[in-house]
């Protein structure tokens, strides 16, 4: 890894005099604990700073140690993310908890090098965690990172290429100073997340205007490159909510895919948004579902919900049960009958939650 400053380096100088009268308030900031900040920054990738922070307390009230957090069931766990997406990255959080139990006698490896072998645990998060409990001298590398490399020195490779993570992670290995390596570290992420920001940056009052590259050479708007993911497919969904009388029937995920060990209800999926009536009929014998049709109820209208690759559109079908739904049917969907109360404990993806809150 490229030698660190032993003095601070003009951009060192600029961030660590910036942060300390811009830096905003929050609660891992004032603490060393690894397990505090590893937690932290696990809630807080691809999540807004306002978003995760009432999680992040949440789950330090509930699971105060690292030991807490490996004895929990995953479905407590997964329960407490809801609404946070990425829920592999719940799951790698449970699992990171458990390997540092189970390996490392409940205490985080102290270095980069022994972070790096933790389950989940990246060079962004390694990094993050080895400067700012331990002080070793690591520069972190994530989008506002990127930013503000790209548009004080002026480079232009493309930050969606991994090839570019060692290029820019040798910029900022120059450049972090070996004395106070975590203030650096969140002095630059602070400064692209409220100054040098993907849109209007302050740079009028930037205290590096006069170093930047791409102010000078009226190039902000263009730093950094970053190619277009490509174009995320639309699915369509339709949900069969079954209910008999105060129970409603849901399944667990098994299938491995991003909502795995989350709970919706019986899917039929098609290529166009429409459901014909055919399908749906064959669906419902499938289930071998006896309709009370007293209780006839239209199908919602479309809810939309944007994933990572891809977009859904949803339509849920609410259906009143004649009688329970036979035995052979719960077996090989998977399905069981829950009430309200239990409904409410189980872990489910965003829009299913969503759903269950305003109907069920």
């Amino acid at each position: 890894m490229t030698a660190k400053t032993s003095h601070p380096s003009f951009l060192a100088s600029a961030l660590l005099a910036w942060y300390p009268r811009h830096q905003r308030d929050l609660p891992w900031r004032h603490t060393r604990d690894p397990y505090a900040i590893w937690l932290s920054e696990v809630i807080l990738q691809q999540t807004r700073v306002a978003q995760g922070l009432p999680y992040y307390q949440t789950f330090l009230a509930a699971y105060p140690t690292v030991q807490a957090m490996a004895a929990a069931p995953e479905a407590e766990v997964l329960r407490y993310w809801q609404g946070l997406g990425y829920y592999s990255r719940a799951r790698n959080m449970h699992r990171t908890a458990q390997q540092v139990v189970a390996e490392y006698a409940g205490k985080f490896p102290g270095t980069y090098a022994e972070l790096l072998k933790l389950r989940g645990v990246g060079p962004y998060t390694a990094a993050a965690i080895a400067s700012f409990a331990f002080d070793e001298a690591v520069a972190v590398l994530d989008g506002n990172v990127y930013r503000v490399l790209a548009r004080v020195f002026g480079l232009h490779s493309d930050i969606a290429a991994p090839s570019s993570r060692k290029e820019f992670q040798a910029v900022a290995d120059q450049h972090i100073p070996a004395s106070t390596p975590a203030d650096f570290n969140q002095a630059i992420m602070e400064f692209g997340a409220i100054q040098c920001t993907p849109a209007k940056p302050d740079c009028l009052f930037c205290p590096m205007q006069l170093s930047c590259w791409a102010f000078q050479h009226g190039q902000v708007a263009l730093l950094p490159v970053k190619s277009k993911a490509k174009a995320s497919r639309t699915r369509y969904f339709h949900y069969f909510v079954l209910r008999h009388g105060e129970q409603t029937y849901l399944r667990e995920r098994r299938e491995k895919d991003i909502w795995q060990g989350l709970y919706d209800f019986a899917l039929a999926e098609t290529a166009v948004p429409e459901l014909p009536t055919a399908e749906l009929q064959r669906h419902l014998e499938a289930l071998g579902a006896t309709l009370d049709t007293s209780q006839a109820a239209e199908p919602s209208a479309t809810y939309r919900h944007v994933l990572s690759h891809q977009k859904l559109e949803v339509r849920f079908y609410p259906m009143a049960l004649a009688e329970p739904l036979p035995e052979a049917a719960l077996r090989d969907l998977g399905l069981r009958a829950y009430s309200p109360a239990e409904i409410e404990a189980l872990p489910k993806p965003k829009l299913i939650a969503n759903y269950c809150d305003q109907n069920i």
